[in-house]
């Protein structure tokens, strides 16, 4: 499966950066921000700012089966890199 990557960088409540990957089955911009915007919610970052310009498509590439798994399953894959909670 060729999944599509949006490099995503977003300023939490406390002021930290994080930095995190939002991998998608489509290439579609505005629905990798509402995913983004889903995962923030649920980590308790709703407030936090999400548009194009934190969110932009990076390049496309394959995926391992674990991702492919959780894409068909949720939609999207939140790749966290740094300032994510664990």
């Amino acid at each position: 499966m060729q999944i599509h990557v949006y490099d995503t960088y977003v300023t939490a409540g406390d002021g930290r950066l994080m930095h995190f990957d939002v991998f998608t089955a489509e290439r579609d911009d505005q629905q990798a921000i509402a995913y983004a915007k889903q995962w923030l919610a649920s980590i308790g970052e709703a407030d936090a700012t999400v548009s194009s310009k934190e969110c932009r498509f990076c390049h496309s590439q394959k995926a391992p089966a674990d991702v492919i798994d959780t894409i068909k399953r949720d939609g999207f894959f939140i790749y966290k890199m740094e300032g994510c909670p664990a």
